[in-house]
């Protein structure tokens, strides 16, 4: 365990040392003509919570709001066009990127569903178990692959099962959901918000696993009997059905054995990768792309060239790029009120609501960050904290000093996305899987679920942080 080293006892002090350094180096933003003269600290402000309003509202696709949002920063004058690419995180971007692709080829060879359907026959096909084996499952693919990932592969067998056993799917549903996030915390791979805050700080693969993995594992083990308690009385499934579901054959599920071999190889070298090159000093988003190309490299090897092309479209079509450019228009957005100070006003608040002492920050950041990702997607929400925690440590004593603040962001931001329905992106993508094969999900229904097991986890959490961090 470590003891946090002791702050400077002067609040107004630790404030005023906030307000004076501008984050991630960023410079004022003189010498901009900001349109019809206005503050660009108040128009970048309005652009922000404009752009939240709307994302929170729902009525129009995200990735088209942060983009013209991401256009408004720039032609109003809040920023440059060069400010708003150098604010662009493209360490983030080639690492989902190069993940998608990686994901996109291996899904093909039907793995996934190998090991559902394996999971199942494992337990018998009693349907508790069915439920308690695939939430591991996903949890354990959700912290070495990443959870929006791993639902879009599990889901959907899920719902398969669970119409062969002929019971209710929405236990299976929620508990994806709430597994989806929970083995997200793992790792840095795991949840975009851990991209984020491990590409913004350099913190590494293996201080992710360290840091956060044995918080997941016992959030995971502690929500287990609690998914009995909520769902195994109407879980029950007659004879019949489970061996209709005992008859399914997995290995008919492996459609290309090759294919499956040389991604396998790859994945695990970039797992790999991730942990060695970090003493290399080589980026987790360098290595993702490396991974990927080497994948379309290998199996293409010898095929003509139109077939290569074939396949190198066929992956590059699975890629998420709606999620990339809503990435991007995000970052710039935030660039924005980096730049014209709003993010070290914030900071100096924090700093003065607890007091200047680092445990009270770490505190009330991790519960900050589970309430709000309840209520807004945990993406934007983190990419919005980042520059703000940044701009707190100079007066703190620099990053070391501030980590058990950023793995409570990060904490709470992950843990936090179980709150409502459109708390993560894994969240609405089981919705829309669900919706999609005839089983909806009620905004409130959710809510009643998943709040109190949110509001559970995060107290574990910060139970958590206080003996890791400060006993």
């Amino acid at each position: 365990m470590t003891t946090a080293t002791p702050l400077p006892g002067d609040v107004d002090a630790l404030a005023e040392g906030i307000a004076t350094v501008l984050p991630m180096g960023a410079t004022p933003v003189m010498g901009h003509s900001v349109i019809f003269g206005l503050d660009p600290l108040w128009l970048s402000a309005t652009i922000l919570i404009a752009t939240y309003a709307i994302l929170l509202s729902e009525k129009l696709n995200r990735t088209v709001v942060v983009l013209i949002g991401a256009g408004l920063v720039i032609v109003t004058g809040v920023i440059s066009q060069a400010q708003a690419i150098a604010g662009i995180d493209f360490n983030t971007i080639a690492l989902l990127t190069g993940m998608m692709i990686i994901v996109s080829i291996t899904r093909v060879s039907g793995v996934f569903e190998f090991v559902a359907i394996w999971s199942t026959k494992k337990v018998n096909a009693d349907p508790m178990g069915i439920l308690i084996v695939l939430s591991i499952v996903t949890a354990v693919f959700s912290a070495f692959l990443d959870n929006l990932t791993t639902v879009l592969l599990v889901v959907p067998v899920a719902l398969l099962i669970v119409e062969k056993l002929n019971i209710s799917p929405y236990p299976f549903l929620f508990s994806q959901i709430l597994a989806a996030n929970i083995g997200g915390t793992a790792t840095l791979i795991g949840d975009p918000p851990n991209i984020l805050i491990g590409s913004a700080t350099g913190l590494t693969f293996m201080q992710f696993m360290t840091n956060m993995g044995p918080l997941s594992v016992i959030v995971l083990i502690v929500m287990v009997p609690l998914f009995k308690l909520l769902w195994a009385k109407g879980l029950i499934a007659d004879e019949k059905h489970r061996e209709r579901v005992m008859g399914f054959r997995e290995a008919d599920s492996i459609k290309d054995v090759v294919l499956l071999k040389k991604s396998l190889t790859v994945l695990a070298l970039v797992i790999a990768g991730f942990i060695i090159g970090e003493q290399y000093h080589v980026l987790p988003g360098t290595t993702a792309m490396l991974g990927a190309a080497i994948l379309l490299l290998v199996v293409s090897w010898g095929e003509t060239e139109h077939n290569q092309a074939a396949r190198l479209h066929e992956a590059m079509q699975e890629v998420e790029w709606p999620a990339l450019f809503f990435f991007i228009g995000l970052f710039v957005i935030v660039a924005g009120v980096e730049h014209a100070g709003m993010l070290t006003i914030l900071g100096k608040a924090l700093t003065e609501f607890t007091g200047g002492d680092l445990e009270a920050t770490a505190y009330a950041t991790l519960w900050l960050s589970a309430v709000v990702s309840a209520a807004v997607d945990n993406i934007p929400f983190v990419a919005t904290m980042i520059p703000l925690v940044e701009s707190m440590e100079p007066a703190f004593g620099g990053r070391d000093i501030m980590e058990p603040v950023w793995w409570s962001l990060a904490l709470g931001a992950c843990l936090g996305g179980n709150g409502s329905l459109i708390g993560a992106a894994a969240n609405v993508m089981v919705s829309g899987l669900g919706a999609r094969a005839g089983y909806p999900i009620s905004f409130f229904t959710f809510l009643k679920i998943g709040m109190p097991l949110m509001l559970l986890s995060v107290a574990i959490a910060h139970l958590y942080v206080w003996l890791r961090y400060f006993f």
